[in-house]
């Protein structure tokens, strides 16, 4: 296990993760850039399906890291509540545009986490097989 403030330290190493919502009870999972604010999540969205989700009730967040070469890294698990952001107050906030995509993307949101899980995925031993 990875304590709190190491994830998040992982964490500043990326920039993109998978947010998990429930629409009509339906679990869904969405690819988003995301920039660390405290121990909060920032993204931006579109209306729609992932805005909704994110804002009606628990969601989960996750990013992993691997080394493809020793098979080994990370993975950050993040559960929590969002909420919506109108003021950029913080310097985070104000540099949240963590955006790839050619799109207007108006609606700033925050996962406040409730509860911050981490592990290593250690190395694969090499196979003695010839």
């Amino acid at each position: 296990m990875i304590s709190a403030g190491e994830c998040l330290q992982l964490l500043a190493t990326e920039q993109v993760g998978r947010l998990g919502v429930v629409l009509n009870g339906h679990p869904e999972i969405f690819p988003v850039n995301y920039t660390l604010d405290g121990d909060g999540i920032l993204f931006r969205t579109a209306d729609g399906s992932k805005l909704e989700g994110s804002l009606n009730a628990p969601v989960a967040f996750e990013v992993d890291h691997l080394h493809p070469d020793t098979r080994s890294g990370w993975s950050v698990v993040i559960h929590g509540t969002a909420e919506r952001y109108t003021r950029f107050d913080s310097p985070a906030r104000r540099q949240a545009d963590p955006s790839w995509l050619d799109t207007v993307k108006p609606h700033l949101v925050r996962l406040t986490p409730t509860k911050i899980t981490g592990r290593r995925i250690p190395p694969m031993a090499k196979s003695l097989d010839p």
